[in-house]
């Protein structure tokens, strides 16, 4: 792990969202289902202990339609609508936030993806010697990550441990650098989004062509200039490509991050200091996670005491 101050950039929605699906049936001693709750919690609590951050913030996504909606009527409307259940835990997760001292982002018309690409590049703008940490379940987020922003997955399924992606990894992972998933999910699409790529085009055929030809912008460039196409671009692929122009250029629009949210950003206010652990107990508490009592981090008072001890 680097030895650089950390800056911990949350996604709250996906790592709710995993939660609710990997923990189904807890419940609080009233009945009500908490799993969202405690996963995301839980997954919280283990990155700040792990990375030990200078700063934090976490980042939700607005119930109501984004920008991308508004480009494209088919952006994610094959998604069922949130569950009934998984919606007052909702609140209970911000409140478990506020308590926590970590400032929240939620802006009407934009994804959190979208306010974590702005808190991040505000973060490099401002100091280039943090390293933000993205804390997140949702591989959208790779396209972020260079030499100042790493991605931490959370462990799941078939994924044994946490992950944390640089940019080795992450070329590993897909044979591309990261800001080219932008131009794979252009050729490839992305059913969770519902962004409809080319049609006909799979994961190793957009690999190959972006390993190649670096970007959608320069594969067209060169099928206008060689319409008969090459080595690589022949048969079937041919006209799937030409025919996918319009749908290619659209679906990079739509998988790519805006960095550029209009949003008060004040660094030193996002910085790790003192929480209301009391208010966090009570919290956990009241909905039985008595598991993650003992995982929060010192408050103010247990610091003053330690160092009046040692």
């Amino acid at each position: 792990m680097s030895s650089r101050n950390k800056f911990l950039l949350v996604d709250a929605h996906a790592l709710i969202y995993r939660a609710y699906y990997a923990i189904p049936n807890l419940t609080d001693p009233n009945g009500q289902l908490v799993n969202a709750v405690y996963g995301f919690s839980k997954m919280v609590l283990n990155a700040i202990s792990y990375f030990e951050p200078e700063y934090a913030a976490v980042c939700f996504d607005h119930p109501k339609p984004t920008f991308r909606h508004k480009k494209f009527d088919g952006y994610k409307a094959q998604r069922a609508k949130m569950p009934d259940d998984l919606i007052p835990q909702i609140q209970i997760v911000k409140d478990v936030v506020q308590a926590l001292g970590i400032p929240k982002f939620e802006l009407e018309g934009f994804e959190a993806d979208d306010l974590i690409g702005t808190v991040n590049r505000k973060v490099e703008n401002l100091d280039n010697e943090l390293l933000t940490i993205i804390v997140t379940g949702d591989q959208d987020s790779f396209q972020l990550v260079d030499n100042d922003t790493h991605i931490w997955m959370p462990a799941r399924g078939k994924q044994k441990g946490d992950i944390e992606y640089d940019a080795a990894l992450v070329e590993k992972k897909w044979g591309i650098k990261p800001l080219q998933v932008i131009d794979m999910k252009a050729l490839m699409g992305d059913s969770s989004d519902n962004i409809p790529g080319v049609k006909g085009v799979g994961p190793k055929t957009a690999a190959a062509l972006i390993q190649k030809f670096e970007t959608i912008e320069k594969i067209y460039e060169f099928l206008d200039k060689n319409p008969e196409g090459d080595d690589l671009i022949k048969g079937a692929l041919l006209p799937k490509l030409i025919d996918g122009k319009e749908s290619a250029i659209m679906s990079k629009d739509l998988a790519t991050i805006e960095c550029k949210v209009p949003i008060d950003f004040d660094l030193e206010n996002c910085r790790v200091t003192s929480y209301d652990k009391n208010k966090v107990i009570e919290i956990f508490q009241k909905f039985g996670f008595k598991s993650l009592i003992s995982t929060l981090p010192k408050d103010d008072f247990e610091t003053s005491v330690q160092e009046a001890l040692f």
